[in-house]
């Protein structure tokens, strides 16, 4: 009993809210079913580019991820090999550099033992 009641109550709502509205729009019948229909298009249309879009930014990701996974060994290698040719180039550079390390040193400690003999004087 409490169930129709309620179902009774509900279709009662409806039933006059939707009077009330049909009375109360701005528009006429076929200018609101116009307008409604204007925007379900332009909805479906909306919906529709959203999805061609998506399925466009799908393809997209899945070639960049392509192409990193093919390029990133091959820039590694790249990477490797100039860090190497770099090394060897300035090797010859460092040698000499070292050596004349040393000589300075050596220099600087000749220097110091003669002013050690001269304030021993």
């Amino acid at each position: 009993m409490k169930t129709k009641t309620f179902l009774l109550g509900v279709t009662a709502g409806l039933v006059g809210g939707l009077t009330a509205a049909i009375l109360t729009a701005p528009q006429s019948g076929d200018q609101l079913r116009s307008n409604i229909s204007r925007n379900t298009k332009i909805a479906k249309d909306n919906v529709n580019d959203l999805i061609q879009k998506t399925a466009s930014l799908k393809v997209a990701v899945v070639q960049l991820k392509n192409e990193v996974k093919n390029n990133i060994p091959n820039i590694i290698s790249d990477l490797k090999q100039s860090i190497t040719k770099y090394s060897h180039e300035i090797e010859p550079g460092a040698i000499k550099l070292k050596q004349e390390l040393e000589g300075l040193q050596n220099s600087i400690a000749e220097i110091e033992k003669n002013l050690d003999k001269i304030n021993k004087k």
